[in-house]
Parts: structure tokens; sequence; C-alpha cells
């Protein structure tokens, strides 16, 4: 018994999904997309945007189909595009190809294309389905969908810890907590945001580089919450700055003098403006989503973790969880801040992905609406 016609778009719909996030680091602000190009069970073409700047989906899988497009269906996780951005209009190229169907998982709420592009091929003959998987293409550019429609970047907190919660002994001793596999995960993800920030206590304790090693796909801005301009001039931040770029977030009552320093010394100074820290905070993430950066990785300390999850700008967390026990009342946690006083309003956060190796596990998850 052959599959129905929703089970064969939703089955290449999935691998449209699947493809698609091989573009995750490559080519954001844009969203990921996957594009197959299939002839009832048989996919004659399939394509994902690659890299920023560089052909959409819909034309790497057309460009693979060849003639065998014609009388064909598309499915595409994101409505195709119909204007002149860097590339030509989508919709052109799906046209002139002889497209018969096209099922698209969701509308681009981008303005220049918002429902236009299905529209431009409902005109030209082809038939349109939209909201297949609607969901899953959501959930795949929650990021891309943020931006658009805050102006703020997709904020993910990372840290590792102990079995018993610590990230830090008494001594607020921390390398290494986790082992060597975390720590290249770790790397990995620095390595497709675009900014990586941490506060001033962290500079001071453990005098981070904040790169990625080896280098990933993006080179991320690297920021600190510095409200005083503490940053020393001799800090590995400070001394690289002009090799790759470092911005430090100062409040307004930042000493003028300070500031001019880091400057000279190649760093970037932003000052973020607010009576308090989540006001700071939001200046901040407005100013990095102006500049289209779409993801932001907070890595602490605990002050600044704590700062961002009290303001609830946390949308993502990524946790490795040594087993080890630190034990010690003043061993410092991940999340510092003030906290909650009732458990009915702590966060909840949906697991979607559970790894262990070596010795750790690995979790990441998704913040729920406050």
């Amino acid at each position: 018994m052959g599959l129905s016609q929703l089970e064969l778009d939703a089955w290449h719909m999935s691998r449209a999904l699947e493809i698609a996030a091989q573009g995750r680091g490559r080519v954001e602000p844009n969203p990921m997309v996957g594009c197959v190009i299939a002839r009832g069970a048989e996919i004659v073409g399939e394509g994902y945007h690659q890299q920023y700047g560089g052909p959409h989906a819909e034309i790497e899988a057309l460009r693979v189909a060849g003639p065998r497009a014609k009388g064909a269906v598309m499915y595409v996780t994101l409505e195709p595009c119909c204007h002149h951005g860097k590339t030509p209009p989508c919709t052109e190229a799906v046209i002139a190809a002889g497209i018969a169907r096209v099922v698209a998982a969701m509308r681009d709420p981008f303005v220049e294309v918002s429902g236009k592009g299905l529209e431009a091929l409902r005109r030209a003959g082809i038939e349109v389905h939209c909201g297949l998987m609607e969901e899953e293409a959501r959930e795949l550019n929650a990021p891309y969908l943020k931006l658009l429609s805050t102006g703020r970047p997709w904020v993910i907190a990372k840290w590792a810890m102990t079995l018993d919660g610590k990230i830090a002994t008494v001594t607020k001793e921390s390398r290494w907590i986790s082992g060597a596999e975390s720590r290249a995960r770790a790397h990995a993800l620095r390595g497709r945001v675009d900014a990586v920030v941490v506060g001033i206590g962290t500079v001071l304790a453990d005098d981070p580089l904040l790169t990625a090693r080896p280098p990933g796909l993006r080179t991320p801005l690297r920021i600190v919450l510095d409200s005083h301009a503490q940053t020393p001039k001799h800090s590995q931040l400070v001394r690289t700055a002009r090799e790759s770029p470092v911005l430090i977030a100062v409040a307004e009552e930042a000493a003028e003098s300070d500031r001019k320093a880091l400057q000279a010394a190649g760093c970037e100074v932003f000052v973020c403006a607010g009576s308090d820290c989540a006001q700071r905070l939001d200046t901040l993430l407005a100013e990095l989503g102006r500049r289209r950066m779409t993801n932001v990785l907070i890595e602490g300390g605990s002050r600044a973790l704590g700062a961002v999850f009290d303001a609830a700008m946390v949308d993502e967390v990524h946790v490795f969880v040594a087993a080890k026990l630190l034990g010690g009342q003043a061993a410092p946690s991940p999340i510092a801040g003030q906290g909650i006083s009732r458990i009915g309003d702590a966060r909840q956060v949906r697991i979607t992905a559970l790894e262990r190796w070596d010795s750790d596990i690995y979790l990441q998850g998704r913040l729920t609406k406050p």
C-alpha cells in the first residue's frame, strides 16, 4: 500500500527541514531554508541556503533537478522570496522551471515577502499549499523570527557545572569542570554565534580569550558587561582587540578616561543607557539587533547569567553537567541575580537535546514564555 498524499508531503517536508539545518551558522541573519523537488516519492532535486548572500535553497534544488523540475512538486521550509535582495526573486525561477505545485511550511514574515511570494506563484497558475509542519519550521528559525518581530537577537545561555550545581570551588577555581568533549562542543557553539558575552567578574577571575578554537563558521564579537569600564588593559581580550573585535558595554557613569583608554587599545566602547541593569541589557540587545546579530551567547559568570535570567531575556540554554561533586556553601552556582520567591514562577525549560559522552551529560533546551 502506497503513501497517501499527506504522508508523502510530510515525508518530503521532513527532508527539507533536515537539510535546512545544515545552514546554521552560515546564513544568519537570513533564515535557514531547505528545499526538496519530487515527482511522487522520488526526489529529483534538493538544496539548502548554504551561505549568506549565496543562492537560496530553491535555486540550489532547481539546479540539481534540471529539466525534471517541470511538472514536479516543490517542498520548501519557508515561502519563496519575490523581491530583489542579494539574489534575484526565487519565485521567478520556480515559475520558469515549470513547477506544478509548491508546498511551503510557513509564510515568511519579512515585510518584502510576507505572502507576496505565494501569491505570485498562484497568479502563475501554480497550486500552492502553506502550513505543513509549520511548528517545526518555526522552531528551526526561531532566532530569525525573533529578530524580525522584536529587533532583538536570540539569547543563548551556556554553562558547565557539577552534579551539585557548582561552577567553581570555594576558592573560585573552575578549570576544568567539564571534559574535553564538552569543551569542544562549547567552542563549536561559540563558532556559530554572532557574539559571546561575559561579565566583568569572569574577565577579572579567568582572563578568558572567548574565541572559538579551532575557528568556527563565524567570528563572534566578544562582549564584556562592564558598567564601570574596569576591564584590565593587560587582559587577553584587550591585548587581542585589534585581531578579533571586542566591545565593552559600560554604564553612563563609567569614567571617560577609562573609556578612552579601552578605545585606544582597540576596543569598542558602547554606553548602555538605562537606570538599572535590565534597561542597560535591553539597550545592548537592541544595539546588537540593529547590527542584525541573530544569535548571542551568554557564557557567564553567575552574575551576568543572573541578570539576563532576572530580565527574562534568555531563549535557550546549553548545559554541560560533569559527574563531579564540589560542595561548599560559598561555591558559586550558575545563576545568581535576584531569583524568584515561588516555585510556581520558575521558568520552564523544554528539553530539545540530551546526550552523554565521557563522564559528562549535555542538555539543550528552550525556555517557555514567562
